[in-house]
């Protein structure tokens, strides 16, 4: 059973959702406006060339699986948006611009979360209660974009970093590693999900989401914390 009180969940949603919000619609956005840019419009015939989150909302991804790591009073939040559609075809230098199309997503991660490092210095100025919830508004959403930015930065399609990767390797490995492609979150669930389980059943403890994502994110976060302190 949860034990979580009505009060407790109405905060936990309350720091939560502007966060995820705003770290999914500007990831989303940011891959729009940077096909549109080098030529795509895709997005922008689809309606998806667009801050308003309404747009981008996914009902599992945006809704559900941050829902339910609420309840289980999760350390950190985690969602997905529905993929802004991108012609790769329509670009005029499909390979390379999708490079920059793929890390736009992370980028704006990485901007909003050094804006949220330098946002919570606004607490000072606010009546007590007020700061703390505006302090942990902030700093989860620094939390939730780094591990957005990290995890989609993983060179594995359909991952950004997996597009990434696919722009900057020579033709034969590219091909291989884009037709990867269908089988990415099937592979993502068994490393991440499913081999910790059968690992721990076997006495052994292999964590590829902590090595791969939760090392570098535990070594960046102390600098966010700095960026915060200087800007006072």
């Amino acid at each position: 059973m949860i034990d979580i009180s009505l009060e407790e969940l109405l905060y936990q949603t309350s720091v939560w959702v502007l966060p995820a919000l705003f770290a999914i619609t500007l990831h989303e956005a940011a891959h729009g406006y940077t096909a549109y840019y080098f030529g795509d419009d895709t997005a922008q015939k689809q309606g998806r060339l667009s801050l308003n989150p309404l747009r981008h909302i996914h009902p599992i991804g945006t809704v559900l699986l941050p829902a339910i790591l609420i309840l289980l009073k999760a350390p950190f939040l985690f969602g997905f948006a529905k993929p802004v559609p991108v012609a790769v075809a329509r670009l005029r230098h499909p390979r390379r611009h999708m490079v920059w199309v793929a890390a736009a997503g992370p980028g704006a991660n990485v901007i909003i979360a050094l804006f949220s490092a330098l946002l919570l210095n606004v607490a000072w100025f606010l009546p007590e209660m007020a700061g703390e919830w505006w302090k942990d508004n902030c700093w989860n959403s620094v939390r939730l974009n780094l591990l957005l930015a990290l995890f989609n930065m993983l060179p594995l399609p359909p991952l950004d970093g997996g597009r990434v990767a696919i722009g900057l390797l020579p033709r034969e490995p590219a091909l291989l590693l884009a037709r990867l492609e269908r089988y990415g979150f099937l592979i993502l669930i068994g490393a991440i999900i499913l081999l910790p389980m059968v690992s721990r059943q076997m006495g052994l403890d292999i964590n590829l989401f902590q090595w791969l994502i939760g090392t570098p994110y535990n070594w960046i976060l102390p600098f966010f914390r700095e960026i915060a302190v200087l800007a006072r």
